[in-house]
């Protein structure tokens, strides 16, 4: 949520900054800002409520904003309603302190008492304000020492936050401050870079510092220098980002949902084949022991979103291949849960970003309680890869729509290769039975790509859809995990009230909802629950219901009680998650196209949820 770029060089900052926080949109805000220093000259912030083009248009692409120097931000409202006063950057009482910051300050209307009785006075409503006049307070106290100032007031201020702040004094440079929420800094010849997601800057250099928790940095142009919370200078690695430029453009396609739809082939082939070497699953790099793995009795899967629901799928690929007990845990519940952990247990935490707060906090909770962890993150450096005990990156490359799909489908395939890693090296499976799983794997990508292929047929149904107010997904086993994150997918993006429920519950309630017409999407692909799964078709279809559903090659007789069938190719029914998921994901893109609405950034969402 929100959005930072900074940027000191040779080059007119405003510009490249609007063309960063344009890289940054699916991100969600509701307004947008930047603040832009001539030399030694006063700093020109532009701020208004509304889309960048509104920014873009009052500047003329900020071609008419001088200045080498500058930040910028899209805020997404959390203290304080969408306007051009609340929009980041603030400055302090006299101009001296201006900053930009993501996160959320706990502490805030108590520091702001005190500030106020400092004689600081307050125009938004804002908790970014506060911090910038805490910063400034501190700035004068300390001998005007930026590095000092920051480290106070990191000292004092309770949540989350990355900050990027200019000084008055110290005309082209630009300091920033990290807890919790995501910064990267960029740097390549006279040019330093700030933002809080690579594809801000990904145009501009590949070459990137993480910035670590209680962490200051001083940006010169083409110079990094890094501070401790003591205000020490410390040594970070400097990394290479693999992704191109390339990768976060739409390459044609209309929409970045669509186009990340198409390629989930090649990124789960990539994913598969960073671990997978003549036919053996290695995880070098994960590094869990051969000892760690079979001492396992317990597997707590923690995650938010769209990534929980990869965890409801692997527990059911986990329990079926191993001995090993699995929970599926939201982050956001776990962490507040006094929960006594089993000693021989796993945390296994998923998140695209690495910096999801609510996974994040649950990670941390884990390790606090002696429990080993592991991540599967997409982000090389990100906060979850560098604090798990061990990381699988995904390698889905730069995801720009909020809705995921290729992560999600990258996050699936690295939990079959871990469940079948662990039931290998446990002694739970036996060689044929294992080559035959790791082949079946391996035939994913191209089955996806078969699927992709029946496009039009899928679209065509949308198009059938595009004016219903209700759909329920229904499912047993793996088909229920799957019914879930479609439901989320038609929900998130076409604003469809819709609702997943195993099938077998039907009687239990749901099915006092079902009337004449209610569209019911049915996942049947786990071969000893499918004559379930069409009675509780049948059941809904006597009430009124419109049968929709997705199954396997081979279940024609499906078509005697669904109007509309979709199949997917033939796979082990332990794995068919990675292909009923791609149908589910098309239809809810085109009937978000029917509804015209904004794919790529729906309503009230972001991408990456770094607070709480």
């Amino acid at each position: 949520m929100c959005g930072i770029v900074g940027f000191t060089g040779n080059n007119q900052a405003a510009p490249i900054l609007l063309d960063g926080l344009s890289k940054l949109e699916y991100r969600g805000y509701d307004s947008a800002g930047i603040a832009v220093r001539n030399g030694e000259a006063e700093t020109e912030v532009i701020k208004e409520k509304g889309k960048l083009k509104v920014l873009a248009e009052m500047t003329n692409d900020g071609k008419a904003v001088k200045g080498t120097c500058g930040i910028g931000h899209t805020r997404w409202a959390t203290h304080g309603d969408p306007s051009a006063v609340n929009a980041h950057p603030h400055s302090s009482d006299d101009g001296n302190v201006i900053a930009v910051h993501n996160g959320i300050i706990e502490n805030y209307q108590e520091q702001r008492e005190k500030l106020i009785k400092k004689g600081y006075s307050f125009k938004s409503q804002t908790d970014t304000e506060v911090a910038v006049k805490l910063i400034d307070y501190y700035y004068k106290k300390y001998s005007n020492e930026p590095i000092e100032a920051l480290s106070h007031a990191m000292m004092r201020i309770r949540g989350s936050y990355a900050l990027c702040v200019m000084f008055k004094d110290y005309p082209g440079e630009i300091y920033c401050a990290r807890k919790d929420s995501p910064m990267i800094i960029g740097i390549a010849d006279d040019e330093s870079y700030v933002a809080s997601d690579v594809p801000a800057i990904l145009k501009y250099t590949r070459k990137v510092y993480y910035i670590g928790n209680m962490e200051i940095a001083k940006l010169e142009k083409g110079n990094v220098i890094f501070y401790n919370i003591d205000s020490e200078i410390i040594e970070k690695p400097l990394t290479e980002i693999k992704w191109d430029a390339a990768s976060a453009e739409k390459g044609g396609y209309e929409h970045f949902m669509l186009k990340e739809i198409h390629e989930q082939p090649k990124v789960i082939r990539d994913t598969v084949n960073s671990v997978v070497k003549d036919g053996i699953v290695h995880f070098d790099s994960v590094t869990l022991t051969d000892d760690e793995i079979k001492a396992l009795d317990q597997v707590y899967i923690i995650a938010c979103g769209s990534a929980y629901h990869v965890g409801m799928d692997l527990q059911y690929v986990i329990e079926s291949l191993t001995s090993i007990s699995v929970r599926v845990e939201l982050a956001s519940e776990f962490r507040y849960r006094d929960m006594k952990l089993k000693k021989n247990s796993l945390a296994i935490v998923i998140s695209q970003s690495g910096e999801t707060a609510d996974s994040l906090a649950a990670l941390r909770l884990a390790k606090d309680k002696g429990i080993k962890t592991l991540g599967i993150v997409n982000v090389v450096g990100s906060s979850i890869a560098r604090e798990a005990d061990n990381v699988f990156y995904t390698l889905a490359g730069p995801e720009i729509s909020v809705a995921t799909t290729k992560a999600y489908s990258c996050q699936l395939v690295a939990g079959y290769l871990l469940a079948l890693q662990f039931a290998k090296t446990r002694d739970e499976i036996e060689d044929i039975s294992y080559t035959k799983f790791l082949n079946e794997i391996n035939t994913i990508p191209e089955k996806v790509e078969k699927i992709l292929e029946d496009k039009v047929r899928l679209q065509w149904y949308s198009n059938k859809l595009v004016n219903i107010s209700d759909a329920f997904f229904i499912g047993r086993g793996i088909d229920y995990a799957i019914g879930m994150e479609g439901s989320l997918k038609l929900k998130e993006i076409s604003y469809i009230h819709s609702e997943a429920y195993a099938a077998g519950e039907l009687k239990h309630g749901p099915i006092s909802l079902i009337e004449d017409s209610t569209v019911v999407i049915s996942v049947v692909t786990q071969d000893k629950l499918i004559e379930k799964t069409v009675s509780n078709m049948v059941e809904v279809k006597s009430r009124g219901a419109k049968v929709m559903a997705v199954t396997t090659v081979g279940n024609y007789f499906l078509e005697d009680t669904a109007e509309f069938v979709c199949y997917i190719p033939q796979i082990h029914s332990l794995f068919s998650g990675s292909l009923s998921v791609i149908p589910l994901q098309l239809i809810s893109y085109y009937v978000s196209i029917g509804k015209g609405y904004d794919v790529d950034k729906p309503r009230n969402l972001a991408k990456s949820v770094t607070v709480e």
